[in-house]
């Protein structure tokens, strides 16, 4: 039985993901800043151990004896742009050294779809050129080239995952962006994956063989625009202070065919309205 070590487990992704991982009777370890924020995975099985990316020499005795190591976690909110790029770029790269000293053999790394950025005119693929516009998506690619750096000249065994919006299971993450999104045309469409979906992905990305050095985006079917998220959340569908044309329809926009074709991905929610219907929200 392998042991998966995972970062980042208290936050939105990680809380999801880390029951269904527990429910595969994996040998889980957790790294966190804080003991009590785990203690209900510590209840059903989970291995905590108290460290921080920021604190390289914390990090041996989690990787100690693990085969698979998840990443998820990340700074991505606020104004402390210095934080965003220290926690996402030198935490990720710090952990993945002392995985490859430990004898790692799988590193799993989530990003976002966000490192596109609005220059492409068709869904972004894994090998389009990045553009990101944000220290968020910036701290991102920069962590995905030093990570893809590591596996050509140490054979890292990296598996990066783009995500779209994630939302679903009682996470507010669409109320708490909806308000942010005031600039956009209403017109404009987010391309989504529910937090079943996310886990499913990740499942994928732990256990598949041979795909050391890939990287897959991760979405559903059918990309919703921002008038039916509003009126789906009870909000006026016109509520925007966005002036300008719509110009691209294809902006954060996923090509999923890669995911979809090596690893077998189907999303289990392929739309928003899916998942709303299934009362899964």
């Amino acid at each position: 039985m392998k042991t998966i070590l995972v970062t980042g487990a208290t936050g939105k992704v990680g809380s999801h993901f880390v029951p269904r991982l527990l429910q595969r009777e994996n040998n889980v370890r957790l790294l966190v800043r804080r003991a009590e924020q785990a203690e209900a995975f510590q209840k059903v099985g989970a291995e905590v151990i108290v460290g921080d990316l920021s604190q390289p020499e914390s990090l041996a005795s989690a990787v100690a004896g693990v085969q698979i190591v998840v990443h998820l976690a990340a700074f991505f909110r606020g104004t402390d742009q210095q934080r965003i790029r220290t926690t996402n770029e030198d935490g990720a790269l710090a952990l993945a050294n002392v995985s490859l000293s430990a004898g790692v053999e799988r590193f799993v790394f989530t990003s976002t779809s966000n490192v596109y950025g609005p220059g492409l005119h068709r869904p972004g693929r894994e090998d389009d050129p990045l553009q990101p516009t944000a220290t968020y998506p910036q701290s991102k690619v920069a962590a995905e080239q030093a990570l893809l750096e590591l596996y050509r000249t140490r054979g890292l065994g990296v598996r990066i995952l783009r995500l779209g919006f994630v939302y679903g299971e009682g996470d507010p993450h669409v109320h708490e962006s909806l308000p942010l999104l005031r600039q956009w045309h209403p017109a404009k469409r987010l391309h989504m994956v529910h937090h079943a979906d996310v886990s499913q992905a990740l499942l994928r990305a732990v256990t598949t063989a041979g795909i050391d050095g890939q990287i897959y985006n991760v979405a559903d079917d059918a990309p919703v625009s921002l008038a039916e998220l509003r009126h789906l959340n009870g909000l006026s569908e016109d509520a925007s202070d966005a002036d300008t044309a719509f110009k691209n329809p294809w902006e954060l926009i996923l090509d999923t065919l890669r995911i979809r074709d090596e690893l077998g991905f189907r999303p289990i929610y392929p739309s928003y309205y899916a998942a709303r219907d299934a009362g899964a929200l």
